[in-house]
């Protein structure tokens, strides 16, 4: 008699619950699609690729060969720009510009004999390396992640530079002279690893690489390549080796501009 009577209100409750299902099903599905819907957009702002895409960063040179034997270290900063030549980023044509130091003094002295240490300016000189090149490049997309290799023809400018200048730092240098300077064409191949950190119409990537620039022989002007003599005049000597060197990078990249709103 219960089973009977339970059979009954079981029944009764299915009755009551049909008119609900076309309401609450339509609902549900549609919460599924838009949650669908959100999750497709935010993946498509990570997956766009921009055509145009520039960048720079910190770059480090590392000397290789004969040329380590003269020079420790360079440091400087570098840009580049890259168009795409397919939809996907994987062939591209890239422009690099970069600016190396690896070596700077600074010196105290009398602006002239006549008024001796009345009025001191201060002498800099920098022995300074441009780098240029254009040539291809081939990436690898891997979702946020972008293997990548280059190589370019250019060349490079190796050029040591003084100016003299007031004490305080903020003035213009009252003189400057190019002391020595040389250049010519170079190769350059390497390859790095970018991660997207951000997307969107402009999407922002993390790049870690490394370059080797081919130079062939230069002639240049070491750190302690320019000497005072016992008269106060300078003595410039110049070193020629292959000039060869590695360049380290840390920066960013930049994707430019997207064709689609």
């Amino acid at each position: 008699m219960n089973t009977a009577r339970s059979s009954q209100l079981a029944a009764f409750a299915a009755l009551l619950a049909l008119p609900l299902i076309p309401l609450t099903g339509p609902a549900a599905l549609s919460a599924q699609d838009a949650g669908q819907a959100e999750a497709d957009q935010e993946q498509a702002q990570w997956e766009v690729t921009p055509r145009f895409w520039t960048g720079g960063g910190l770059h480090v040179a590392q000397p290789l060969g004969e040329f380590s034997d003269y020079v420790r270290v360079g440091i400087g900063i570098g840009g580049f720009f890259r168009a795409g030549l397919d939809q996907h980023g994987i062939l591209s044509l890239r422009a690099d510009l970069g600016f190396l130091t690896y070596g700077r003094e600074t010196r105290r002295i009398p602006l002239s004999e006549t008024v001796g240490s009345l009025i001191e300016a201060d002498l800099t000189t920098s022995n300074n390396i441009v780098v240029v090149g254009l040539g291809p490049e081939v990436g690898i997309p891997m979702g946020p992640v972008r293997l990548y290799g280059n190589g370019s023809a250019g060349f490079t400018y190796f050029h040591t530079d003084s100016e003299l200048e007031g004490t305080q730092r903020d003035q213009e240098p009252l003189f400057r002279t190019r002391n020595h300077s040389d250049g010519g064409f170079a190769w350059s191949g390497g390859g790095g690893l970018q991660v997207q950190v951000s997307g969107g119409r402009t999407p922002v990537l993390v790049d870690l690489g490394a370059t080797y620039h081919s130079n062939g022989r230069r002639e240049y002007v070491t750190r302690d390549g320019i000497i005072t003599d016992a008269d106060g005049r300078p003595d410039i000597q110049t070193t020629r080796s292959d000039a060869d060197f590695l360049i380290w990078r840390l920066g960013v990249s930049v994707g430019l501009r997207h064709g689609q709103p």
